[in-house]
């Protein structure tokens, strides 16, 4: 199994806490986002990871210089596009199995077991209940997304998407294909999530929600977020990072 890290971001919504870093490599506990979420994909046993960078990229070469399978591949057009843009341009290092994940999003290791275990070709974690407009909400029936993205009301969602998945092997070439085309269409502002809803139309694959069952995650794009990921982080995530160092 393969991961893909979305880590071009330069989190200017994050003030001063991120003038000088990446975003990802904002510290909670003491620990860099970024090595929470490769010490999370090693602890399950996957070390062919891809980052994609762009903001200070020479920060993620150095820190992931000396870990075995793990590769940078720069955006170079991280300020004109969203997510999207970055995972086009490392979506043909994808062959396998794989995990989607954002740097700055963390999640309890008991999410992400029970993602890895669950069957379908793509299962995507939500948080089941009432959400913000910021969201990337969610609309399910009989257990699969229909519909996913920010701007449906939130009184027509079931929860929110909380930007890690695992997608099949089986779903890459058409992926590939929609990442293409919605580029091609000049859509540099679509998040990943555009991908995935032209697969959802398709009608070909089964795209499964799963609940996160209250565990932790937390998305730190404010200083809110932030505050709310230092206080809420669960030890068994610090110790998943303490225990590869």
């Amino acid at each position: 199994m393969q991961a893909i890290i979305m880590a071009a971001g330069k989190g200017s919504r994050l003030g001063s806490l991120t003038e000088n870093i990446p975003k990802s490599f904002l510290e909670i506990k003491g620990i860099k986002m970024i090595e929470y979420n490769i010490s999370m994909l090693h602890a399950f046993g996957i070390k062919d990871i891809i980052i994609v960078t762009g903001y200070q990229s020479e920060r993620f070469e150095e820190l992931t210089k000396k870990i075995d399978g793990v590769q940078c591949v720069f955006n170079p057009f991280y300020e004109q596009v969203n997510v999207l843009g970055s995972f086009y341009m490392a979506k043909d290092f994808l062959y396998d199995d794989f995990v989607y994940l954002h740097a700055d999003t963390l999640c309890a290791p008991e999410i992400f077991e029970s993602m890895l275990h669950e069957e379908g070709d793509m299962i995507l974690p939500v948080e089941y209940g009432l959400c913000d407009e910021e969201a990337m909400k969610v609309k399910i029936s009989n257990g699969k997304v229909i519909e996913i993205n920010k701007t449906m009301p939130c009184d027509s969602s079931e929860g929110e998407f909380i930007g890690i998945a695992k997608i099949s092997k089986g779903v890459i070439e058409d992926l590939r294909k929609a990442t293409t085309q919605i580029m091609k269409e000049k859509e540099f502002s679509s998040y990943f999530e555009g991908a995935i809803q032209r697969i959802i139309d398709m009608n070909s694959f089964y795209i499964k929600a799963i609940s996160t069952q209250d565990y932790f995650w937390s998305e730190v794009d404010f200083i809110e977020d932030y505050q709310r990921a230092s206080a809420g982080i669960p030890d068994s995530l610090i110790k998943i990072v303490k225990e590869e160092s």
